[in-house]
């Protein structure tokens, strides 16, 4: 199992270069990787900073030299596919293939999508999606590509560069919903938004049914978030989820402390997220510190 840090784009964390400096504080604690949120707005109330996520993960990738960089997740429905496959690119040959696309629906599409009159729907949000996924991988074959959907249309054109290193995509999805795990299927990991929450059991299901609609025998990531700290209860915790997820991202924000989404607007335990991040990650057979 690898480890990384789920970190907001947003508040304390709303500038390239805080970003950039928790990154490296990661790499040499012994995280595996780095995975930021990617929001506009995130509630009503919001009067934070925010920052861009590829800008962020290029200040990123020039800071470290190991550690795994993505989004988890950017919605495709309120980006411009190609755009999107332009950024991903330049960064992916940028930080000399150490980029994943986490993608989903996205959420709250209250705030991140209506105030800028995007669509809300998730049927439609799910069509977007699955179209800017096809669009996606035909611009980055490099070769000849066009493309006559229900929400896009692209001219004949090639496109490049292409990735030197292919760039692998990770779908988040709602389990028991089954159509983000048919479109996880179809690419190179899944994240169940549930959790650790939900325990191995559910992770199974999920697990279970991606492998069942899999074209490929082929390996794929299964994505575990949750909360953790240096004590035995967490080592245990984790070592439940061994031999189902490849990754633990830990939640490195405030609502590790019990807050919810209105209570990200207020001041951040700065201090104790940093303090989480330099503490490292907790492997399932780690002793308890003293």
């Amino acid at each position: 199992m690898k480890f990384g840090v789920h970190l907001p784009n947003f508040g304390a964390f709303g500038h390239a270069e805080v970003l950039a400096e928790v990154a490296v504080v990661a790499e040499r604690a012994g995280w595996d990787g780095v995975f930021l949120w990617d929001h506009l707005l995130f509630c009503e109330l919001d009067r934070n900073d925010h920052v861009d996520p590829w800008i962020a993960l290029t200040a990123i990738a020039a800071a470290t030299t190991t550690i795994t960089l993505g989004t988890l997740v950017t919605p495709i429905a309120r980006r411009r596919p190609w755009e999107l496959a332009r950024q991903a690119v330049s960064l992916q040959n940028f930080s000399h293939g150490r980029l994943i696309l986490g993608v989903g629906l996205g959420e709250p599409a209250e705030w991140d999508f209506r105030f800028f009159g995007d669509p809300t729907d998730p049927m439609v949000r799910a069509e977007m999606l699955d179209e800017g996924l096809e669009i996606l991988a035909g611009l980055w074959s490099g070769r000849q590509f066009e493309f006559d959907g229900a929400h896009y249309r692209l001219e004949p054109m090639t496109f490049l560069p292409k990735p030197a290193v292919p760039i692998p995509i990770w779908v988040g999805g709602a389990w028991p919903h089954r159509r983000p795990f048919r479109r996880a299927a179809r690419h190179h990991g899944v994240v169940p938004m549930g959790g650790a929450a939900d325990g191995p059991h559910v992770l199974r299901q999920a697990v279970d049914y991606v492998r069942a609609h899999r074209a490929t025998e082929e390996d794929f990531d299964v994505v575990v978030s949750g909360r953790s700290e240096h004590d035995r209860e967490s080592a245990d915790t984790i070592a439940g989820f061994d031999g189902i997820a490849t990754w633990w991202l830990e939640d490195i924000s405030p609502l590790r402390f019990g807050l919810d989404w209105p209570a990200l607007a207020d001041p951040w335990d700065t201090a104790a997220l940093t303090e989480r991040v330099l503490a490292g990650p907790v492997l399932p057979s780690s002793p308890p510190r003293r």
